[in-house]
């Protein structure tokens, strides 16, 4: 399995001026070369220095590594770790995790940083970064196998070189892969083919324990499910082999205005039930008035060689969209995954990107999406979504999503609704607001049948986990137990 990291990234960070020698377990500090240990005080004495073992690596205790490690895109949460390790290989990260196990040092693994919510932080520990493990093998038959800090953009464009991709993509494709196969992976492709937990067909993963696996629904099984979609709370994903399916070099994009609710969502229900695109979201923006009441169901068809030729006609037959304000378009198949890329940097531009991101993601029950959402639509204004931000609302199919740490709503269609809210960073009483009407808006969700999809910024206990794994939490906490018996992993969580 091709995991180790590229040498660009293998000898990015090298240049910090002080090597961590070892650690002083008496003051609980990283001793450096020159002496001083890690915040600026001087070593107390040699004898209680703990050699660091070799690192293919380096491990970074310098200040500007160290807070940006204790931030993430939420820009809400700041746990500072005492050091982060920029790994030159796997063993690097099997051998920091064990060295930190003895010593009771958390471990937190970070892909991108696309939390919003300091789930990849950990105060006084050790932040791994995954990135460097980025690349990409051979594609062998329909799979691929690749790095855990390989982004989906990257994977995309390998695998299409053979006229083949992943069957699903989340909407922003600069994420890690072994970010997203920790929460679970959905898009619009998930009433066709599942979350992207459910294309993995093996993976390597460092158990808190420092082990280093290789599980498979058939190998290590109980791993491999409480792994997927298990927030890191028993293994960081090290590498993933991904199962691909024909590319279209093509696809025809619809974007299908409504102005009611109730026929949008049945629109939707219909669309993924009959499977008749390859893609199916939603969208849902203000009004004139300030309401959130403008939907429009986007919808794509592959092309050949992944599907015969779109017709407008059979496809859009029966559906009750305003036909005059239709947007339809073809469109290369990558330009459609990277199809965010100009708005991304557009937010860059403006610094909105830096904003805070206070983000509600909860999963609706088919049978009360209509209620739910009109609820929860009617407490929004823009003030409470912001500029740059939008709201999602789209079905997915209950027996496709396989894996057991994937929560979803006893509801055969139920649905997705983000709220990817942004406000000014230093506006601590907005955020403070936003956060609450976030656990208000899960409470009225869970109250409902629903659950959160934990990439989003809502207030949670370990209560409030044992609830949401509900008949999946006796394997997740076994897991933890035999795979992380000390715990050590990915605390950010708050899971244990």
């Amino acid at each position: 399995m091709p995991l180790e990291p590229t040498r660009r990234n293998a000898l990015h960070g090298f240049a910090a001026m002080a090597v961590v020698i070892g650690f002083d377990p008496l003051n609980r500090l990283w001793v450096t070369d020159d002496g001083r240990q890690e915040g600026g005080a001087r070593r107390a004495a040699s004898a209680t220095l703990e050699a660091l073992p070799p690192l293919d690596g380096t491990l970074l205790v310098d200040e500007a590594s160290l807070a940006a490690a204790a931030d993430d895109y939420g820009h809400i949460v700041h746990r500072t770790p005492s050091a982060v390790l920029r790994p030159g290989s796997v063993a690097d990260i099997v051998a920091m995790v064990r060295y930190c196990n003895t010593r009771g040092l958390k471990v937190a693994p970070r892909g991108q940083g696309h939390t919003t919510y300091g789930q990849a932080q950990t105060e006084g520990g050790l932040v791994v970064e995954t990135s460097p493990l980025d690349r990409i093998g051979q594609v062998s038959g329909n799979t691929v196998t690749v790095g855990a800090g390989a982004l989906w953009s990257s994977v995309a464009k390998a695998t299409l070189a053979h006229g083949l991709t992943p069957p699903v993509f989340t909407d922003y494709i600069e994420l890690s892969v072994g970010g997203t196969l920790s929460v679970g992976g959905l898009g619009g492709q998930t009433h066709r083919h599942g979350s992207q937990l459910d294309t993995v067909t093996e993976l390597k993963v460092v158990t808190g324990a420092g082990e280093l696996i290789t599980c498979s629904p058939t190998r290590r099984a109980d791993l491999f499910r409480a792994v997927l979609g298990g927030l890191g709370q028993c293994a960081i994903i090290v590498g993933a082999t991904l199962r691909l399916v024909t590319a279209p070099e093509t696809v025809r994009h619809y974007q299908l205005p409504y102005s009611d609710l109730e026929t949008f969502l049945a629109d939707q229900r219909r669309l993924v039930t009959e499977g008749r695109f390859a893609y199916v979201e939603g969208q849902v923006s203000a009004a004139e008035d300030g309401s959130f009441s403008k939907y429009v169901l986007e919808a794509v068809a592959y092309g050949p060689p992944a599907g015969p030729a779109p017709d407008d006609t059979q496809l859009l037959a029966g559906l009750r969209h305003d036909p005059a304000g239709a947007q339809i378009a073809d469109m290369g198949y990558y330009a459609f995954l990277d199809r965010l890329a100009a708005g991304v940097a557009a937010l860059k531009e403006a610094g909105l990107w830096d904003w805070a991101h206070p983000w509600l993601n909860v999963m609706l029950p088919g049978d009360s999406a209509a209620p739910l959402a009109a609820s929860l639509l009617q407490d929004l204004g823009p003030d409470d979504v912001g500029p740059g931000g939008v709201v999602l609302l789209y079905p997915l199919l209950r027996e496709r999503l396989r894996l057991p740490m994937l929560r979803t709503p006893d509801d055969p269609v139920p649905y997705l609704m983000s709220v990817l809210r942004s406000c000014p960073p230093g506006d601590k009483e907005t955020v403070d607001r936003l956060l609450a009407a976030n656990r208000t808006a899960y409470e009225t969700v869970r109250d409902s049948g629903g659950l959160q999809y934990p990439v989003g910024s809502i207030p949670f206990t370990a209560a409030d986990w044992r609830d949401h794994f509900g008949s999946a939490w006796p394997q997740l906490a076994a897991a933890r137990k035999c795979y992380d018996p000390r715990g050590v992993l990915t605390p950010g969580q708050g899971v244990f």
